[in-house]
């Protein structure tokens, strides 16, 4: 016990910094870092700040290389405090739950609360942001906030002195400094206290530190009469905020980005999934599902050719392609004749960027490359690299079928610069018969992770059928209460802290997603096959709630799809 709460070890903030009004040197010693060119500050972030160096966090998010890459795309510049934030079809997107992709709003748990929230407006998208988090859940925020918004529930306040803070979240907490807010209103904590209380929400051991501050709360509200369940309710809402909530300036922030990658997505799906790909590895879906939803909206995914592809995805048009879809089109259409995605070559294994940057390079400096061999003798490509090129059916430009070209790669390899062009042998195959939609796809997955064209749940559906499983997108007209079968590949497992031990699937077939609930009895039951199975067959009893579904399971088996790709799997 004499241990807890010390130090573990050493480390250095990936993204913090300092500023000083005078050489850092002179106030903190200051030690080389192990990259070169990188010192670091030999005292902890705290007595920086108590010294009154100024500390930044630079915070690196995906999603603004996304946001990037997709404007440019469209020719667009892009202003975050320049957008019109009252697009009504964004809105709707989102109030469906529409959000693969989306920033900060794609999670299970967020696709849970789009329906019931029914955001309309910006500050909406701000709350969104704000509440599913340890904090607000914990301090039980969510729920009432919900039935408040919708008029389900009466706005009330604890204590009158409680408006000041909460008016403006229906008397729910939501964010840091209402809290702050709170204690000055409710203990009469001066800025200088309601600040120690910010830091001690935001530290590490927070929980730790908050104890350290409950006698002076508890006193100053005792003074102003507030005792007994009132001042713990208080009290439990601060320390459940100790377990990570955000500011509202914070969540302001971020739901600017939530609008900016809602509009793309609404309005140019095709970009969309472009930057998203180009931005990986980011987000909480696999590139596979993030292709999956685009294709659901109509997007056309072409896979990568050497002569059209550039090292990350690309777009392709003719000039009889729209850019942009309209106001009130179903979302299957708003992809439909659009710029078709051209995967990048990067996303080949065994190339890289490095590779794939000097294939596109070469490229633009000597024209297309004319054959496979003449590839190989300005690239240096190994056997390996062309044949994972072959297997992508990225020689397709050829004229070469993937079964030809992976004749061919061994040959193509052994073409060198130093070496009389047309003398090496072997590198013209003979007819070879065709690839079957399952080794397509088998073949795409191994080459790039990814298959363009086929979902692995459609080639298990004649099993799925057998068992009378339902297809996702059928969901719909099922009866809630109803015990059904649903089957499909497990995207992501998740056991959050604050669920109790209850674990959630997300389960994908080639329609669609789907949440599984998943009880701490049943896991045990199923151990073995929800940990370690790529696909399950879920049966238990459709739930739907204000628009969400959702399946909680009493029984979990098995399927073998054609490929096994990893679900991503969270705490």
């Amino acid at each position: 016990g004499r241990w807890a709460g010390f130090p573990r070890h050493l480390g250095i903030h990936s993204g913090g910094m300092v500023i000083c009004d005078r050489p850092v040197i002179e106030v903190c010693p200051v030690e080389w870092g192990r990259m070169p060119g990188r010192s670091v500050l030999q005292w902890d972030k705290d007595d920086c700040a108590a010294v009154g160096l100024v500390k930044f966090d630079l915070l690196g998010l995906g999603m603004l290389s996304a946001l990037h890459h997709g404007y440019d795309m469209i020719g667009m510049s892009l202003d975050l405090g320049d957008m019109t934030l009252d697009d009504p079809e964004v809105y709707d997107m989102l109030c469906r739950a529409d959000s693969v992709g989306v920033f900060q709003v794609e999670s299970r748990a967020q696709m849970a609360t789009l329906p019931r929230l029914k955001p309309r407006e910006f500050y909406d998208l701000v709350v969104e942001v704000a509440l599913i988090r340890p904090g607000p859940i914990q301090g039980g925020s969510v729920h009432p906030y919900i039935r408040r918004r919708n008029g389900q529930e009466p706005v009330t306040y604890a204590h009158p002195l409680m408006r000041n803070a909460l008016e403006k979240t229906l008397g729910v907490p939501l964010f840091q400094e209402q809290l702050m807010q709170l204690a000055i209103d409710l203990a009469g904590f001066d800025a200088a206290e309601a600040d120690q209380l910010r830091r001690a929400m935001g530290a590490k051991r927070s929980v730790q530190r908050m104890t350290k501050i409950a006698d002076r709360l508890y006193a100053g509200m005792a003074a102003r009469g507030i005792t007994g369940e009132l001042a713990d309710d208080v009290y439990r809402k601060l320390t459940a905020f100790a377990s990570y909530g955000f500011p509202e300036s914070h969540a302001m922030s971020f739901a600017y980005l939530v609008y900016a990658s809602s509009w793309l997505k609404r309005y140019h799906p095709g970009p969309f999934l472009a930057a998203l790909l180009s931005a990986q590895p980011m987000g909480f879906y696999s590139p596979q599902t993030l292709v999956d939803d685009a294709r659901r909206h109509g997007v056309e995914v072409r896979r990568p050719d050497v002569n059209a592809s550039g090292a990350k995805p690309v777009l392709e048009s003719t000039p009889d392609t729209r850019w942009g879809s309209r106001p009130g089109e179903p979302p299957h259409a708003w992809g439909l004749g659009g710029p078709a995605v051209r995967l990048g070559l990067s996303s080949v294994r065994t190339l890289g960027e490095g590779v794939a940057e000097r294939i596109e390079a070469d490229r633009a400096a000597h024209g297309p490359y004319r054959d496979l061999p003449d590839l190989a003798r300005r690239t240096g490509l190994t056997a390996a690299q062309l044949e994972a090129l072959a297997t992508a059916d990225a020689f397709a430009c050829f004229g070469l079928t993937r079964r030809q070209a992976l004749w061919a790669a061994g040959a193509a390899a052994q073409d060198r610069p130093d070496r009389l062009p047309g003398t090496v042998t072997g590198a013209t195959a003979p007819t070879l018969p065709g690839m079957a939609a399952v080794d397509r796809l088998v073949a795409d997955v191994w080459a790039t992770g990814l298959s363009p064209e086929n979902h692995p749940a459609r080639f298990v559906r004649p099993q799925l059928d057998a068992l009378d499983a339902v297809p996702i997108d059928r969901l719909g007209r099922v009866e809630p209460g109803r015990r059904i079968r649903v089957g499909g590949i497990v995207t992501h497992r998740q056991r959050p802290a604050t669920a109790g031990g209850v674990t959630f699937l997300n389960l994908e077939d080639e329609t669609g997603m789907l949440n599984v609930t998943c009880s701490p009895g049943l896991w045990q039951r199923y151990r073995r096959v929800a940990r370690t199975s790529a696909a399950l067959v879920v049966r238990g009893r459709l739930q739907r709630h204000e628009g969400v579904v959702n399946l909680v399971a009493d029984r979990l088996d098995a399927i073998e799809p054609p490929v096994s790709p990893a679900s991503r799997d969270f705490r």
